[in-house]
């Protein structure tokens, strides 16, 4: 089968997912139209995806990385512009779950599908070969499943399902489009309701539910108990639900409800809807789309439903701490404390956890290929930093199985379908655990199976394992050159080094700039470029305040001056290196984080990053050539434009610095300017690492050379008088603190060169040395040390 390239997108229907799917493609730079019915209330038939679109722009959290990108989705209808189809490569239909409105829309669109293109159904739960019957023959091969999770930027999981009819060739081409293309994790779903995340994650949320109100648990203590503390979303259990959407909850619980039965599952008699949930969906409550479900806000203030009352009260009520630190235990100790716990929080916490034992082992053969597959969809799809299988199988294999078979033969469980045999026979139960070195436990085939090999998984060169998987991590992988307690420097192939920051958060401090500066060291001698990449979130919160603080306290600020200058010295280095210094930026890059990053050659960003100055939300200023960088890219556009003045392009640097403003997607630092248009945005995070090698190594190739140390004209006098004008409205007026007041005209003062004329030429070294003084002026000034205080002690910024 020839190259599939995806050069445009239709999305059908312009619902929630089908315009936050849209908004997604869009973010990925793939062109998409909209479609939906024609609008019968207005002149413009596209007045419905128009206003969907138009809605993207306000939805928290955004669907977009920069919201004015939404006009880029163009919108269309069935009536007029069906032959818009014909040139788009994937169509992805996401209307209503109805199928009989699915396959009419089949029917309407089948004839304008171009020849080679996918047809994919984006549903929760929808039997996909019953919807394939409804395509002619012809294009039965080329249509699929694909469920997308709620909402699409964020949620990492895309189940894909394929019909007896489905080519497999079509179903790997999606898989690659949609890891590599859009930045998903993929699973193999099997065409069963609610395919493996839904299936395993509503029976879990129906079970949470009976077992809250069985023991007396209100929502919020919920909530705190199955969040972060249980590995999971730190949204929890009702919070997630509300983001969901409750009316999508009920839709994937009636699913189960009608295509299930005692007989196909044994745990049907606890899939009856809640009353709670019937409560508030005939208030029309449906969760964080009506602004009220289980929880609603109310100003700064949040609220949780009390069925009894059908009304709002107080909500902030927590966990028992004690239950807290068993949750800190490891595994096994873990559910033995819960296991024989008195209390009815410890009881809620393992009723929940056994059932979902219980439910992922019995149904594992019929939803899923095998236990990586369900333990990913978890993962990926419900947060989870485990699945079910991996903390079974991190507690004792056979010792948890035990417990789980004791309830069921004692009628404590939800049913009493005892586990299958494979869970105390055979090579499971030999082995402690369903994943192997060699793979995950095939239950249909009895065997463990390998990882799914395609061509797309090449680039991603630490694929995410599961518990008791043999696979490389980046901690030990390579070679390693250097190591020390900060950073390790390692190489994968002998021809570009790599710097990996190990410091807490990735922070910077006197022992990680060292490093930084013998990695360009090494690198010039001895390899074709230097990418700086640790491996996980953040990429970098900026300095290490803890680690440089107690110089401060023994030699005062000169030290703090001689740290800043060693963290300006190498970030020069970073700039001028004979080599191309890529950052792979994943996560926060605050503060020095930012201006590391700013002075490599070149930066490969995956898509949710986060990146900004935020040094004022401690009374500092950037001190490690940060405002130096937002002073000279204003002058090198100042320079490539037709207009002298420099205030207009530093402006926006300068908001950005002294509001601490921080990109919200990599897209969006673009625009601010942390990020360049020559840089790279990378979708899927673990293919971070080898796009970064990549460019390193394509230009050295291309004989790279760092660009030659210029003068650059500054602002002076004039521009700096102009941007404290308008700081003096805002602290006069209450919106800015003395103190703010203060850190903002010093950052003014560095970014328009001091007390100079405008025009006059500096270097980058000359503007450092003046942000080396206002930073080490601030240091000792009582109000910034409150605020570094109060962010040390709490990790929260003080206004003062």
């Amino acid at each position: 089968m020839s190259r599939f390239t995806v050069k445009q997108v239709a999305v059908l229907g312009a619902g929630v997912m089908g315009a936050q799917i849209a908004a997604h493609l869009v973010n990925c730079q793939v062109p998409v139209i909209l479609f939906d019915l024609p609008d019968s209330t207005s002149a413009d038939k596209n007045g419905i995806a128009t206003r969907a679109i138009t809605n993207l722009k306000k939805l928290k959290p955004s669907p977009l990385g920069v919201a004015s990108d939404a006009d880029l989705i163009r919108p269309a209808n069935y009536e007029e512009h069906s032959e818009l189809l014909r040139g788009c490569d994937l169509i992805i239909e996401a209307i209503a779950e109805r199928l009989d409105w699915k396959r009419d829309l089949y029917a309407k669109i089948a004839p304008f599908v171009a020849e080679g293109a996918i047809l994919a159904s984006n549903t929760s739960g929808l039997s996909i070969g019953a919807l394939g019957e409804a395509l002619p023959e012809a294009l039965r091969p080329r249509f699929c499943g694909i469920h997308f999770f709620n909402p699409p930027r964020y949620m990492p999981l895309v189940e894909l399902i394929a019909t007896p009819a489905t080519q497999p060739p079509v179903l790997d081409q999606l898989e690659a489009f949609v890891t590599t293309g859009l930045g998903k994790n993929v699973v193999r779903a099997k065409d069963t309701p609610n395919f493996i995340a839904n299936r395993i994650g509503i029976a879990g949320m129906l079970s949470t539910l009976h077992e809250a109100e069985r023991l007396g648990l209100s929502y919020d203590v919920v909530d705190d108990l199955t969040g972060k503390r249980l590995g999971r979303a730190s949204s929890g259990t009702f919070r997630t639900a509300d983001v969901v959407g409750l009316d999508t909850m009920a839709h994937v619980i009636k699913t189960m409800q009608t295509a299930l039965n005692a007989q196909s599952d044994p745990f049907y008699g606890s899939f009856a809807t809640p009353t709670v949930l019937q409560t508030l969906l005939k208030m029309g409550n449906l969760g964080q789309k009506t602004k009220a479900g289980f929880f609603k806000r109310v100003g700064r203030e949040t609220f949780r439903f009390e069925l009894e009352s059908k009304d709002y009260i107080p909500a902030g009520q927590k966990a028992d701490e004690v239950y807290g630190r068993m949750l800190k235990k490891p595994a096994a100790e873990r559910l033995k404390l819960l296991r024989h716990a008195e209390g009815p929080q410890g009881q809620f916490l393992w009723a929940i956890l056994r059932n979902g034992f219980h439910y992922a082992a019995v149904h594992l053969a019929g939803i899923a290929d095998n236990a990586r597959d369900l333990d990913q969809a978890m993962r990926w799809g419900y947060g989870m930093q485990q699945g079910p299988f991996e903390l079974w199988q991190e507690a004792g294999w056979l010792a948890v199985a035990q417990m789980i078979q004791e309830d069921i033969d004692a009628g404590k469980t939800l049913c009493s379908a005892p586990l299958p045999d494979w869970v105390f026979h055979g090579p499971v139960a030999e082995r402690g655990g369903v994943h192997q070195p060699e793979g995950s436990w095939n239950p249909s085939k009895g065997s463990f199976d390998p990882k799914r090999q395609l061509p797309v998984y090449q680039r991603q060169i630490f694929r995410e394992p599961v518990l008791g998987e043999a696979a490389p991590v980046f901690q030990t992988a390579g070679k390693t050159v250097h190591e020390d307690a900060d950073i390790r420097l390692w190489t994968l192939d002998n021809e570009v080094l790599i710097a990996s920051i190990k410091s807490k958060m990735h922070a910077i401090g006197p022992g990680v700039t060292e490093g930084l500066g013998r990695a360009v060291d090494l690198a010039e001698a001895s390899y074709q470029g230097l990418v700086v990449w640790s491996g996980d979130e953040p990429f970098s919160v900026g300095a290490d305040l803890q680690a440089v603080m107690p110089a401060f306290i023994a030699a005062g600020v000169a030290a703090i001056e001689d740290v800043e200058a060693e963290m300006q010295r190498v970030m020069l280095k970073l700039r001028y290196a004979q080599v191309p210094t890529v950052a792979a930026v994943r996560g926060m890059a605050l503060g020095g984080g930012c201006e590391l990053a700013v002075h490599c050659a070149r930066r490969v960003a995956h898509l949710e990053s986060y990146i900004g100055l935020v040094e004022v939300g401690v009374g500092l200023v950037p001190g490690a050539g940060g405002l130096t960088y937002i002073a000279r890219r204003a002058a090198e556009n100042a320079q490539a434009s037709t207009g002298t003045d420099l205030l207009p392009f530093l402006s926006e640097g300068f908001k950005a610095a002294a509001m601490a403003t921080v990109g919200t997607s990599a897209l969006e630092s673009r625009k601010i300017g942390y990020l360049l248009d020559s840089d790279r945005v990378v979708p899927h995070k673990d293919e971070l690492l080898y796009v970064a090698i990549a460019e390193a190594k394509a230009m050295a190739n291309a004989g790279y050379r760092p660009p030659l140390k210029r003068l650059f004209p500054v602002g002076g006098r004039s521009v700096k008088a102009t941007i404290l004008g308008s700081l003096v409205n805002m602290r006069d007026g209450g919106y800015i603190s003395e103190h703010d007041f203060h850190i903002a005209g010093l950052i003014a003062h560095v970014l328009t060169g001091g007390d100079v004329e405008a025009g006059t030429l500096v270097s980058e070294e000359y503007l450092m040395q003046l942000e080396r003084q206002a930073f080490c002026s601030l240091i000792v000034h009582p109000k910034t040390q409150a605020r570094i205080l109060g962010m040390l002690s709490t990790g929260k910024p003080l206004r003062n």
